[in-house]
């Protein structure tokens, strides 16, 4: 798929809470196909100390405004920078960059995500249902403050909510979830490596299918710099342009 680099306006920043926002960008052109799971790399701009491009999950794509949402965590300066953009600012982007999450049609799906690993799920979920597919998501959060943007998943499908301090939802993690005593066809998961890894070793234990998204930092996107190399079973290959998406049993967990 060809990659674009173009500049992008911003139309408008949602603030989720404290940590994380949504922004909405505007392309100037018409918006390429985009697959659930790909994702873009971000100049930063008049920040001191950040030289690379920040690699961002698509989180939602409206093809009706040429709109493409990014959802974003303030972690260090790179990100922090990327709050403070205005409307009508610019934003330049490399995209649409890596490979996809696999689309099944009337099957029984369970997507899992944590922390800011949510990202793609959203996408993947609409793509999802629209493909016939029952969509079940569990969201793993820290607590009942970090419930956020609830009401979009609940568009395509069940939505289930851990949090470590029991303050809403069931306490614990995501792989502790009681609906994860239903069967299901696949399982998608994003977010914190141990988090994945749990979900895979649940997969694997009811012989389903399952993928993830791997985030490495993916510096430029098209496997020049080397930043993401991710061993697997078949040697060591770049995140970027072989994933973010892998079948968990392609990888060495």
């Amino acid at each position: 798929m060809k990659k674009l680099v173009q500049d992008f306006e911003v139309l408008h920043k949602e603030e989720l809470n404290k940590d994380n926002f949504v922004l909405e960008i505007k392309a100037f052109e018409a918006l390429p196909d985009i697959k659930p799971g790909q994702f873009v790399n971000v100049l930063v701009e008049n920040a001191n100390n950040t030289f690379l491009r920040r690699p961002l999950s698509i989180h939602f794509v409206d093809y009706d405004k040429n709109i493409i949402k990014l959802y974003i965590k303030r972690i260090g300066e790179g990100t922090n920078k990327l709050g403070e953009l205005k409307i009508g600012d610019k934003l330049n982007l490399i995209y649409p960059l890596g490979n996809q999450y696999s689309i099944p049609k009337n099957s029984k799906t369970l997507l899992v995500g944590g922390g800011c690993g949510v990202a793609p799920l959203l996408y993947l979920a609409k793509h999802l249902k629209e493909a016939g597919n029952e969509v079940t998501t569990i969201l793993g959060i820290r607590s009942a403050d970090d419930a956020i943007e609830l009401d979009h998943y609940n568009e395509y499908g069940r939505v289930f909510i851990t949090t470590e301090d029991g303050t809403m939802g069931e306490k614990g993690y995501p792989t502790q979830h009681s609906v994860l005593n239903e069967d299901f066809d696949y399982s998608f998961t994003c977010g914190p490596d141990p988090m994945m890894k749990a979900v895979a070793a649940f997969s694997k234990s009811k012989n389903i299918p399952c993928e993830v998204s791997l985030e490495n930092t993916m510096a430029c996107g098209i496997g020049a710099c080397l930043c993401c190399v991710t061993d697997t079973k078949r040697g060591n290959i770049c995140t970027c342009t072989e994933g973010p998406v892998f079948n968990i049993n392609e990888l060495k967990w």
